[in-house]
């Protein structure tokens, strides 16, 4: 097993980036501790892809970075890849919903009047575009 398996992993990335950008309103010891670890050093090992976030700390992390808990939970779940209690609840609850998507969905079903429309070629590429792709 090596050193840091979760080196790769999008969550690894994504609490990298938050700490960065929450730098200049609280230290990583002040996000370890709001987060409730008793050792600043999880989030330097969540950083660098040494260890995973364990599922019952994404609510108080998510808290601590300022970040939809939704969005957290969904990059824990990769983490968890062959879990069984992680397959599990992607079975039973399917992908996390953030919040910003929530909005993206309700924003859709206005729009198409609750039509439940198809994702047709056409509207695949308009949304696509929005996005630069």
């Amino acid at each position: 097993m090596p050193k840091k398996p979760f080196q790769k992993s999008r969550l690894a990335d994504f609490v990298t980036t938050r700490v960065l950008e929450l730098r200049t309103r609280k230290t990583q010891a002040e996000i370890a501790a709001e987060a409730g670890f008793t050792n600043p050093n999880v989030i330097s090992m969540l950083k660098s892809g040494a260890t995973k976030l364990a599922l019952d700390r994404v609510p108080s992390l998510a808290q601590a970075l300022d970040c939809d808990p939704a969005y957290l939970l969904l990059l824990a779940l990769e983490q968890a890849e062959g879990n069984t209690a992680a397959v599990a609840l992607m079975e039973i609850m399917g992908t996390p919903v953030t919040a910003n998507e929530l909005g993206w969905l309700k924003e859709i079903r206005d729009a198409s009047e609750n039509t439940d429309p198809r994702l047709t070629g056409r509207s695949r590429t308009a949304l696509r575009a929005i996005f630069g792709k």
